[in-house]
Protein backbone atom coordinates (compact mmCIF):
# COMPACT_ATOMS: atom_id res chain seq x y z
CA UNK A 1 0.00 0.00 0.00
CA UNK A 2 1.13 3.83 -0.71
CA UNK A 3 0.25 7.34 0.78
CA UNK A 4 0.94 9.03 -2.06
CA UNK A 5 -0.94 11.89 -3.59
CA UNK A 6 -1.86 11.91 -6.74
CA UNK A 7 -4.06 14.19 -9.75
CA UNK A 8 -5.49 12.60 -12.30
CA UNK A 9 -6.42 15.01 -15.05
CA UNK A 10 -9.15 13.90 -17.23
CA UNK A 11 -12.48 11.61 -16.25
CA UNK A 12 -12.76 9.88 -19.67
CA UNK A 13 -12.01 5.82 -19.40
CA UNK A 14 -8.32 5.89 -19.05
CA UNK A 15 -8.85 8.52 -16.00
CA UNK A 16 -10.86 6.48 -14.19
CA UNK A 17 -9.36 3.63 -14.74
CA UNK A 18 -5.72 5.40 -13.65
CA UNK A 19 -7.80 6.91 -10.47
CA UNK A 20 -9.63 4.07 -9.31
CA UNK A 21 -6.86 1.73 -9.43
CA UNK A 22 -3.81 4.43 -7.67
CA UNK A 23 -6.82 4.69 -5.01
CA UNK A 24 -7.19 1.22 -4.95
CA UNK A 25 -3.39 0.63 -3.72
CA UNK A 26 -3.96 3.48 -1.03
CA UNK A 27 -3.27 6.54 -2.92
CA UNK A 28 -4.90 9.62 -2.19
CA UNK A 29 -6.10 10.51 -5.98
CA UNK A 30 -7.93 14.10 -6.90
CA UNK A 31 -9.32 13.33 -10.35
CA UNK A 32 -10.07 16.83 -12.40
CA UNK A 33 -12.75 16.75 -15.05
CA UNK A 34 -13.78 19.86 -16.38
CA UNK A 35 -17.67 18.47 -17.76
CA UNK A 36 -20.26 18.51 -14.56
CA UNK A 37 -20.46 14.03 -15.42
CA UNK A 38 -17.08 11.76 -15.48
CA UNK A 39 -17.51 9.48 -18.79
CA UNK A 40 -18.85 11.81 -21.18
CA UNK A 41 -17.24 10.30 -23.95
CA UNK A 42 -17.74 6.47 -22.93
CA UNK A 43 -21.47 7.65 -23.72
CA UNK A 44 -21.68 8.07 -27.23
CA UNK A 45 -19.08 4.89 -27.99
CA UNK A 46 -20.99 2.30 -30.25
CA UNK A 47 -23.54 3.85 -31.02
CA UNK A 48 -24.96 4.34 -27.13
CA UNK A 49 -23.98 0.72 -26.72
CA UNK A 50 -19.90 1.13 -25.44
CA UNK A 51 -18.11 -1.90 -27.05
CA UNK A 52 -16.24 -1.88 -23.92
CA UNK A 53 -13.45 -4.07 -25.54
CA UNK A 54 -12.56 -6.76 -27.88
CA UNK A 55 -11.70 -10.39 -26.35
CA UNK A 56 -8.81 -11.22 -28.23
CA UNK A 57 -5.58 -12.28 -26.87
CA UNK A 58 -2.60 -9.84 -26.55
CA UNK A 59 -0.99 -10.77 -29.75
CA UNK A 60 -4.42 -10.30 -32.10
CA UNK A 61 -4.74 -7.34 -30.00
CA UNK A 62 -1.43 -5.64 -31.02
CA UNK A 63 -2.33 -6.38 -34.71
CA UNK A 64 -5.54 -4.17 -34.59
CA UNK A 65 -3.16 -1.46 -33.54
CA UNK A 66 -1.59 -0.05 -36.85
CA UNK A 67 0.12 3.50 -35.17
CA UNK A 68 2.62 2.20 -32.78
CA UNK A 69 1.21 -0.90 -31.76
CA UNK A 70 4.48 -2.29 -29.94
CA UNK A 71 4.75 0.38 -27.68
CA UNK A 72 1.46 -1.41 -25.81
CA UNK A 73 3.05 -5.19 -25.28
CA UNK A 74 3.70 -3.93 -21.90
CA UNK A 75 0.77 -2.38 -20.78
CA UNK A 76 -2.03 -4.81 -22.69
CA UNK A 77 0.26 -8.20 -21.39
CA UNK A 78 -0.02 -6.41 -17.55
CA UNK A 79 -4.03 -5.66 -18.38
CA UNK A 80 -5.24 -7.93 -21.61
CA UNK A 81 -8.71 -8.05 -22.38
CA UNK A 82 -9.26 -10.89 -20.66
CA UNK A 83 -8.46 -8.99 -17.35
CA UNK A 84 -10.41 -5.94 -18.65
CA UNK A 85 -13.31 -8.48 -19.00
CA UNK A 86 -13.14 -9.87 -15.53
CA UNK A 87 -12.45 -6.36 -14.48
CA UNK A 88 -16.13 -5.24 -15.14
CA UNK A 89 -17.83 -8.78 -14.14
CA UNK A 90 -16.38 -7.14 -10.85
CA UNK A 91 -17.71 -4.11 -10.58
CA UNK A 92 -21.13 -5.48 -11.40
CA UNK A 93 -21.34 -4.84 -14.75
CA UNK A 94 -22.18 -8.11 -16.74
CA UNK A 95 -21.33 -8.39 -20.55
CA UNK A 96 -21.49 -10.25 -23.52
CA UNK A 97 -19.54 -11.06 -26.53
CA UNK A 98 -20.84 -10.71 -30.44
CA UNK A 99 -19.57 -10.89 -33.94
CA UNK A 100 -16.02 -10.32 -34.14
CA UNK A 101 -15.43 -10.49 -30.41
CA UNK A 102 -16.26 -7.28 -29.88
CA UNK A 103 -17.95 -6.93 -25.67
CA UNK A 104 -20.86 -4.76 -24.90
CA UNK A 105 -22.75 -4.38 -21.47
CA UNK A 106 -25.79 -6.97 -21.51
CA UNK A 107 -27.79 -3.86 -20.96
CA UNK A 108 -26.29 -2.39 -23.93
CA UNK A 109 -26.47 1.02 -22.46
CA UNK A 110 -23.18 3.13 -22.51
CA UNK A 111 -24.46 4.84 -19.43
CA UNK A 112 -24.47 1.43 -17.34
CA UNK A 113 -21.15 1.48 -18.20
CA UNK A 114 -20.12 5.20 -16.71
CA UNK A 115 -22.11 4.15 -13.98
CA UNK A 116 -19.96 1.30 -13.06
CA UNK A 117 -17.06 3.33 -13.42
CA UNK A 118 -18.22 6.18 -11.61
CA UNK A 119 -19.17 3.76 -8.47
CA UNK A 120 -15.36 2.04 -8.58
CA UNK A 121 -13.71 5.31 -8.30
CA UNK A 122 -16.22 6.70 -5.52
CA UNK A 123 -15.93 3.15 -3.57
CA UNK A 124 -12.49 3.49 -3.68
CA UNK A 125 -11.53 7.04 -2.26
CA UNK A 126 -11.49 8.96 -5.36
CA UNK A 127 -11.95 12.63 -4.64
CA UNK A 128 -13.49 14.04 -8.12
CA UNK A 129 -13.34 17.98 -8.30
CA UNK A 130 -15.08 19.92 -11.40
CA UNK A 131 -12.13 21.50 -12.26
CA UNK A 132 -10.14 22.38 -15.80
CA UNK A 133 -6.18 21.89 -15.75
CA UNK A 134 -4.82 25.34 -16.94
CA UNK A 135 -0.84 23.56 -16.73
CA UNK A 136 1.30 21.74 -14.77
CA UNK A 137 3.18 22.29 -11.62
CA UNK A 138 6.76 21.62 -12.28
CA UNK A 139 9.92 21.70 -10.37
CA UNK A 140 13.23 20.57 -10.60
CA UNK A 141 12.34 18.26 -13.64
CA UNK A 142 9.52 16.79 -11.89
CA UNK A 143 5.65 17.14 -11.59
CA UNK A 144 4.58 18.12 -8.62
CA UNK A 145 0.89 19.17 -9.41
CA UNK A 146 -1.41 20.76 -11.02
CA UNK A 147 -2.88 24.15 -11.66
CA UNK A 148 -6.63 24.45 -12.38
CA UNK A 149 -8.99 27.06 -13.00
CA UNK A 150 -10.14 26.83 -9.26
CA UNK A 151 -7.02 26.18 -7.53
CA UNK A 152 -3.78 23.98 -7.45
CA UNK A 153 -3.85 20.28 -6.83
CA UNK A 154 -0.36 19.42 -5.06
CA UNK A 155 0.29 15.86 -5.70
CA UNK A 156 3.71 13.02 -6.08
CA UNK A 157 2.54 12.21 -9.29
CA UNK A 158 0.48 13.83 -12.19
CA UNK A 159 -1.44 11.49 -14.30
CA UNK A 160 -2.90 13.11 -17.92
CA UNK A 161 -5.76 11.69 -19.28
CA UNK A 162 -7.44 14.42 -21.53
CA UNK A 163 -8.36 12.11 -24.24
CA UNK A 164 -7.90 13.62 -28.30
CA UNK A 165 -9.51 16.14 -30.47
CA UNK A 166 -12.11 14.56 -31.79
CA UNK A 167 -15.60 15.24 -30.25
CA UNK A 168 -15.05 18.21 -28.44
CA UNK A 169 -18.46 18.29 -27.53
CA UNK A 170 -17.48 15.76 -24.66
CA UNK A 171 -14.61 17.91 -23.24
CA UNK A 172 -12.02 16.45 -26.14
CA UNK A 173 -10.66 19.56 -26.83
CA UNK A 174 -6.91 19.06 -26.97
CA UNK A 175 -5.39 20.08 -23.52
CA UNK A 176 -3.62 17.24 -22.88
CA UNK A 177 -1.35 18.24 -25.67
CA UNK A 178 -0.91 21.50 -24.28
CA UNK A 179 0.44 19.92 -21.25
CA UNK A 180 2.67 17.42 -23.15
CA UNK A 181 4.15 20.38 -24.83
CA UNK A 182 4.76 22.44 -21.58
CA UNK A 183 6.64 19.69 -20.13
CA UNK A 184 8.94 19.44 -23.41
CA UNK A 185 7.20 16.47 -25.00
CA UNK A 186 6.88 16.18 -28.69
CA UNK A 187 3.37 16.08 -29.96
CA UNK A 188 3.16 14.87 -33.28
CA UNK A 189 0.94 15.75 -36.02
CA UNK A 190 -2.95 15.20 -34.97
CA UNK A 191 -5.21 13.67 -38.00
CA UNK A 192 -8.66 12.33 -37.67
CA UNK A 193 -9.33 8.43 -36.85
CA UNK A 194 -12.33 6.24 -37.01
CA UNK A 195 -14.11 9.25 -39.00
CA UNK A 196 -16.63 9.78 -41.99
CA UNK A 197 -15.53 10.30 -45.39
CA UNK A 198 -16.14 12.67 -48.14
CA UNK A 199 -16.98 12.48 -51.62
CA UNK A 200 -17.84 14.52 -54.61
CA UNK A 201 -20.70 12.39 -56.39
CA UNK A 202 -23.60 14.64 -55.40
CA UNK A 203 -26.02 11.37 -55.63
CA UNK A 204 -24.43 10.72 -52.29
CA UNK A 205 -26.64 14.14 -50.80
CA UNK A 206 -29.57 12.11 -52.83
CA UNK A 207 -29.30 9.11 -50.90
CA UNK A 208 -28.87 11.10 -47.59
CA UNK A 209 -30.00 8.95 -44.27
CA UNK A 210 -29.89 5.84 -46.52
CA UNK A 211 -28.65 3.13 -44.50
CA UNK A 212 -27.28 -0.06 -46.03
CA UNK A 213 -27.16 -3.34 -44.02
CA UNK A 214 -25.34 -6.67 -44.84
CA UNK A 215 -23.73 -5.08 -47.70
CA UNK A 216 -19.94 -6.02 -48.72
CA UNK A 217 -17.29 -2.42 -48.78
CA UNK A 218 -13.79 -2.53 -50.78
CA UNK A 219 -12.22 0.61 -50.72
CA UNK A 220 -10.09 0.53 -53.72
CA UNK A 221 -6.71 2.05 -54.20
CA UNK A 222 -6.06 3.41 -58.17
CA UNK A 223 -2.89 4.21 -57.94
CA UNK A 224 -1.93 0.43 -56.69
CA UNK A 225 -4.66 -1.12 -58.70
CA UNK A 226 -5.46 -3.08 -55.33
CA UNK A 227 -8.33 -3.20 -52.28
CA UNK A 228 -6.79 -1.85 -49.55
CA UNK A 229 -9.69 -2.73 -47.01
CA UNK A 230 -12.74 -4.90 -47.23
CA UNK A 231 -15.64 -5.33 -44.88
CA UNK A 232 -19.02 -7.11 -44.53
CA UNK A 233 -21.63 -4.78 -42.96
CA UNK A 234 -23.09 -1.57 -42.41
CA UNK A 235 -22.70 1.74 -44.36
CA UNK A 236 -24.60 5.13 -44.37
CA UNK A 237 -25.07 7.95 -47.34
CA UNK A 238 -24.88 11.29 -45.69
CA UNK A 239 -25.03 15.18 -47.43
CA UNK A 240 -21.55 14.69 -47.66
CA UNK A 241 -20.33 11.22 -49.41
CA UNK A 242 -20.34 8.22 -46.77
CA UNK A 243 -20.68 7.10 -42.50
CA UNK A 244 -21.47 4.36 -40.23
CA UNK A 245 -19.70 1.36 -38.82
CA UNK A 246 -17.47 -0.09 -41.91
CA UNK A 247 -17.07 3.67 -43.12
CA UNK A 248 -15.37 4.60 -40.25
CA UNK A 249 -13.34 1.12 -40.00
CA UNK A 250 -11.99 2.09 -43.52
CA UNK A 251 -11.29 5.56 -42.73
CA UNK A 252 -8.46 4.28 -40.32
CA UNK A 253 -6.53 2.59 -43.24
CA UNK A 254 -6.31 5.23 -45.66
CA UNK A 255 -3.10 7.55 -44.80
CA UNK A 256 -3.48 10.23 -47.59
CA UNK A 257 -6.54 10.65 -49.50
CA UNK A 258 -5.88 12.45 -52.99
CA UNK A 259 -8.24 13.28 -55.72
CA UNK A 260 -9.21 10.26 -58.17
CA UNK A 261 -7.16 8.43 -55.81
CA UNK A 262 -9.71 6.10 -53.44
CA UNK A 263 -13.18 4.57 -54.05
CA UNK A 264 -15.46 2.76 -52.25
CA UNK A 265 -17.00 -0.19 -53.80
CA UNK A 266 -20.03 -1.53 -52.48
CA UNK A 267 -20.96 -5.18 -53.55
CA UNK A 268 -25.46 -4.18 -52.61
CA UNK A 269 -26.19 -8.30 -53.66
CA UNK A 270 -23.06 -9.89 -51.40
CA UNK A 271 -24.87 -12.90 -50.89
CA UNK A 272 -26.07 -13.61 -54.47
CA UNK A 273 -23.00 -14.26 -57.39
CA UNK A 274 -23.21 -12.83 -60.58
CA UNK A 275 -25.13 -16.02 -62.08
CA UNK A 276 -27.73 -16.04 -59.49
CA UNK A 277 -27.93 -12.24 -59.85
CA UNK A 278 -28.92 -12.59 -63.30
CA UNK A 279 -31.43 -15.13 -62.28
CA UNK A 280 -32.48 -12.98 -59.97
CA UNK A 281 -32.60 -9.65 -62.36
CA UNK A 282 -34.61 -12.04 -64.87
CA UNK A 283 -37.37 -13.07 -62.58
CA UNK A 284 -37.56 -9.08 -61.58
CA UNK A 285 -37.94 -7.97 -65.24
CA UNK A 286 -40.29 -10.95 -66.33
CA UNK A 287 -42.79 -10.16 -63.37
CA UNK A 288 -42.95 -6.13 -64.48
CA UNK A 289 -42.51 -6.84 -68.36
CA UNK A 290 -45.27 -4.26 -69.26
CA UNK A 291 -43.95 -1.85 -66.80
CA UNK A 292 -41.15 1.04 -67.13
CA UNK A 293 -37.68 0.18 -65.45
CA UNK A 294 -37.78 3.14 -63.32
CA UNK A 295 -40.83 1.04 -61.44
CA UNK A 296 -39.32 -2.28 -61.44
CA UNK A 297 -36.94 -2.72 -58.82
CA UNK A 298 -38.42 -1.83 -55.66
CA UNK A 299 -38.32 -5.36 -54.13
CA UNK A 300 -34.61 -5.73 -55.12
CA UNK A 301 -33.43 -1.93 -53.86
CA UNK A 302 -34.21 0.71 -51.53
CA UNK A 303 -36.31 3.64 -52.96
CA UNK A 304 -33.27 6.06 -52.54
CA UNK A 305 -30.42 3.91 -54.34
CA UNK A 306 -32.58 3.29 -57.60
CA UNK A 307 -32.42 6.76 -59.43
CA UNK A 308 -28.66 6.72 -58.51
CA UNK A 309 -28.10 3.01 -59.91
CA UNK A 310 -30.80 3.48 -63.00
CA UNK A 311 -28.17 6.37 -64.19
CA UNK A 312 -25.19 4.85 -64.14
CA UNK A 313 -27.25 2.09 -65.63
CA UNK A 314 -27.68 4.48 -68.47
CA UNK A 315 -31.24 3.05 -69.56
CA UNK A 316 -33.90 5.26 -70.36
CA UNK A 317 -35.93 5.49 -67.32
CA UNK A 318 -39.48 4.58 -69.30
CA UNK A 319 -37.97 1.48 -71.23
CA UNK A 320 -39.93 -1.55 -70.96
CA UNK A 321 -38.98 -4.29 -68.76
CA UNK A 322 -39.71 -7.11 -71.31
CA UNK A 323 -37.13 -5.04 -73.98
CA UNK A 324 -34.24 -5.17 -71.62
CA UNK A 325 -31.20 -6.89 -73.83
CA UNK A 326 -29.05 -10.16 -71.70
CA UNK A 327 -25.85 -7.34 -72.35
CA UNK A 328 -28.17 -4.59 -70.87
CA UNK A 329 -29.33 -6.75 -67.62
CA UNK A 330 -25.39 -8.11 -67.74
CA UNK A 331 -24.40 -4.55 -67.00
CA UNK A 332 -26.94 -4.26 -64.40
CA UNK A 333 -25.55 -7.15 -62.39
CA UNK A 334 -22.32 -5.93 -62.72
CA UNK A 335 -23.84 -2.08 -61.26
CA UNK A 336 -25.03 -3.76 -58.57
CA UNK A 337 -21.85 -5.98 -57.29
CA UNK A 338 -19.61 -3.02 -57.59
CA UNK A 339 -21.65 0.27 -57.10
CA UNK A 340 -18.41 2.78 -56.86
CA UNK A 341 -18.40 5.97 -55.22
CA UNK A 342 -15.11 7.86 -55.27
CA UNK A 343 -13.88 9.30 -52.32
CA UNK A 344 -12.11 12.81 -52.12
CA UNK A 345 -11.09 13.48 -47.95
CA UNK A 346 -12.07 12.72 -44.23
CA UNK A 347 -14.26 14.65 -42.16
CA UNK A 348 -12.72 17.20 -39.64
CA UNK A 349 -11.12 15.65 -36.95
CA UNK A 350 -13.94 17.16 -34.25
CA UNK A 351 -16.12 14.78 -36.26
CA UNK A 352 -13.87 11.90 -35.82
CA UNK A 353 -14.13 9.09 -33.07
CA UNK A 354 -10.02 8.92 -32.65
CA UNK A 355 -7.34 11.11 -32.58
CA UNK A 356 -4.69 9.99 -34.64
CA UNK A 357 -0.94 11.63 -33.37
CA UNK A 358 -0.23 12.76 -29.59
CA UNK A 359 2.30 12.62 -27.47
CA UNK A 360 5.51 10.78 -29.14
CA UNK A 361 5.85 7.42 -27.07
CA UNK A 362 9.83 7.43 -27.67
CA UNK A 363 9.32 9.79 -24.72
CA UNK A 364 7.38 7.69 -22.53
CA UNK A 365 8.34 4.49 -20.56
CA UNK A 366 6.06 1.92 -21.87
CA UNK A 367 6.92 -0.38 -18.63
CA UNK A 368 5.08 2.17 -16.49
CA UNK A 369 3.89 4.86 -18.83
CA UNK A 370 5.77 7.70 -17.08
CA UNK A 371 7.59 10.84 -19.19
CA UNK A 372 11.58 10.03 -19.88
CA UNK A 373 11.21 13.87 -19.55
CA UNK A 374 9.57 14.77 -16.51
CA UNK A 375 9.78 12.81 -13.13
CA UNK A 376 6.42 11.91 -11.91
CA UNK A 377 4.20 12.61 -14.47
CA UNK A 378 2.42 10.22 -16.80
CA UNK A 379 0.30 9.79 -19.72
CA UNK A 380 -2.39 7.65 -20.64
CA UNK A 381 -5.56 6.82 -23.03
CA UNK A 382 -5.90 8.83 -26.41
CA UNK A 383 -3.34 11.66 -25.56
CA UNK A 384 -0.95 8.96 -26.38
CA UNK A 385 0.39 8.36 -30.08
CA UNK A 386 -1.24 5.03 -30.47
CA UNK A 387 -4.94 4.36 -31.95
CA UNK A 388 -6.73 1.22 -33.33
CA UNK A 389 -9.16 -0.26 -35.51
CA UNK A 390 -12.61 0.10 -34.18
CA UNK A 391 -14.11 -2.63 -32.12
CA UNK A 392 -13.72 -2.12 -29.20
CA UNK A 393 -9.35 -1.84 -29.26
CA UNK A 394 -9.23 2.04 -28.68
CA UNK A 395 -11.09 1.34 -24.99
CA UNK A 396 -8.76 -1.54 -24.41
CA UNK A 397 -5.77 0.90 -24.56
CA UNK A 398 -7.16 3.62 -22.47
CA UNK A 399 -8.07 0.88 -19.75
CA UNK A 400 -4.88 -1.32 -19.83
CA UNK A 401 -2.49 2.40 -20.22
CA UNK A 402 -4.76 3.66 -17.63
CA UNK A 403 -4.51 0.87 -15.14
CA UNK A 404 -0.57 0.39 -15.38
CA UNK A 405 -0.01 4.72 -15.09
CA UNK A 406 -2.12 4.18 -11.89
CA UNK A 407 -0.23 1.13 -10.67
CA UNK A 408 3.01 3.12 -11.30
CA UNK A 409 1.91 6.56 -10.16
CA UNK A 410 1.08 4.93 -6.74
CA UNK A 411 4.03 2.37 -6.47
CA UNK A 412 6.68 4.66 -7.38
CA UNK A 413 9.74 5.35 -5.49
Amino acid sequence: MTNKKIAVIGAGAAGLMAAGTAARLGASVTLLEKNPRVGRKIMITGKGRCNILNNCDVPAFISNVPVNGRFLYSAVSRFTPADTYAFFEDIGLPLKTERGNRCYPQSDKAVDVVDALRRFVKDSGVNIVNDTAVSLELENGEAVGVKGQKQTYFADAVIVCCGGKSYPLTGSTGDGYLLARQAGHTVTELKPSLVPLESPDPECKSMQGLSLRNVGLKITDAQSGKAVYTDFGEMLFTHFGLSGPMILSASSHLREIQPDRYSAVIDLKPALDHEQLDKRLQRELHENSNRDVSNAFSKLLPRKIIVPVLKRWGVPFDKKCHSVTKEERKRLAEILKSFSVPLSGFRPIEEAIVTSGGVKVGEIDPKTMESKLVKGLYFAGEVLDVDAYTGGFNLQIAWSTGRLAGESGALSN
